[in-house]
């Protein structure tokens, strides 16, 4: 790898064959989460997933960018993820046990995990050791935070974990901004400061790191997460092939439920790939691998659509067996809402009049009502009425995508609404 973050533009450096074996461990992870959700089909529920996902999230992100910045596909580095793949694979076998209370097992898990990324990042630090250093010392206090909190009753283990994760992901995709801070002017009003502070913090956005061992290789990790998307994708087909087997010779309303799945399972799909996935990689080209662009298109931005998707998975798999929840449709409406938010699907650049901004939030307010639609039909019908809208969305999308490609052509911080 080149010293430069157009170097790390001009290797295009791809997914490796370990990479995507270390994949197939969250495999199983997402599975777990998703689980969860129907075994709990309330609030409890669905808040123990999404805290259970955020520490695995997190945790994927490392090797992630572990890789993307320093991997070579050498013997020692592929060492590491095969090394990491071992806690990771207990986390997610201690998902079940964080909602009977006991945290334990998956915070020693996480702490392991995060053992490995401490030493992997100054080890394979290669022409950035500043950058090796920092996010491997970010990484010990993390997996000593973890650790201790597997001995500290609720709730003060989760505010453990929050700051755990909140330290990691500032070391290890922000500390570019932190360091670029300029101080206030004194001779300028504080709106104009706040604005023009406002304004350099975009632009940064569009400027490569400062150390190039801080960049990040944009066709690698547009690859890596659209490959992870893939994964998340694949448990939604996976709710409905399951339902389909233990329901065999169901009922129309059931059969016609499994269908939708599929077809709401590809509506998803088109979304993300004939728009986003496209959009997400050019604007992080655009940037020249800034770390702080890529956590705010990939690392953070990329994990709402992603727990949506278990929500999905979790809501189809409810809505079509015998007697569903209540909660059943609202999972699947309200995670669909939100991965049409999260994929920018309707939101990318700003609109110039306050009612095309009324329409976006109407739309999403009406994705998610589709869910009281359960007072009037089954919900299996809600399923199918649920993906006819996603297949609408996508024909939108479809028809938006070039108009917004051409746009952020022009300046990409229009994926953030800027004008």
């Amino acid at each position: 790898m080149t010293g430069t973050a157009a170097g790390h533009e001009e290797s295009e450096k791809r997914v490796s064959w370990i990479e995507l074996y270390f994949d197939v461990v969250f495999v199983f992870a997402v599975r777990q989460v998703a689980h969860v959700m129907v075994e709990w089909p309330d609030w409890r529920g669905v808040m123990t997933a999404l805290g259970v996902f955020l520490a695995l999230w997190w945790t994927w992100i490392g090797f992630v960018i572990l890789y993307n910045r320093h991997g070579e596909d050498r013997a020692s580095q592929r060492l590491f993820l095969l090394v990491g793949t071992i806690p990771c694979a207990i986390a997610a076998t201690q998902t079940h046990a964080v909602t009977d209370g006991h945290v334990g097992g998956l915070a020693l898990a996480l702490a392991g995990a995060r053992l490995v990324l401490a030493v992997a990042y100054p080890t394979t630090s290669g022409e950035g050791p500043a950058a090796g250093r920092s996010a491997g010392m970010s990484y010990a206090l993390s997996a000593a935070v973890f650790a201790v909190s597997a001995f500290i009753p609720p709730p003060w283990q989760y505010a453990l974990w929050v700051f755990a994760l909140a330290q990691e992901a500032g070391f290890l995709m922000l500390a570019e901004v932190r360091e670029g801070r300029r101080p206030a002017r004194e001779d300028q009003g504080r709106a104009s400061e706040a604005g023009e502070r406002r304004r350099e913090q975009f632009d940064a956005l569009l400027t490569p790191p400062a150390d190039p061992g801080r960049a990040v290789n944009a066709a690698h990790l547009a690859e890596r997460f659209n490959l992870f998307m893939i994964i998340l994708l694949g448990e939604v087909v996976i709710a409905v092939a399951y339902t389909a087997v233990d329901m065999h010779g169901a009922e129309g309303a059931v059969q016609l439920g499994l269908l939708a799945g599929l077809v709401l399972a590809g509506a998803l799909w088109w979304i993300y790939f004939d728009s986003s996935a496209g959009i997400n990689e050019f604007v992080l080209r655009a940037s020249g691998g800034n770390p702080a662009m890529a956590y705010g298109i990939y690392a953070g931005g990329h994990l709402p659509p992603a727990f949506a998707l278990l929500l999905i998975a979790a809501g189809i798999d409810l809505s079509l067996h015998d007697d569903p929840p209540v909660a059943a449709t609202w999972l699947v409406s309200i995670g669909l809402a939100v991965y049409l938010v999260g994929t920018r699907g309707f939101t990318i650049g700003a609109l110039p009049h306050w009612y095309l901004r009324a329409l976006r939030v109407l739309l999403v307010t009406a994705t998610v009502c589709l869910a009281l639609l359960h007072l009037l039909v089954s919900p299996p019908i809600v399923v199918t009425i649920i993906a006819v809208w996603a297949v609408l969305a996508a024909v939108v999308v479809t028809v938006r995508a070039p108009i917004a490609l051409r746009r952020l052509r022009e300046n990409p911080l229009h994926l953030f609404g800027n004008r």
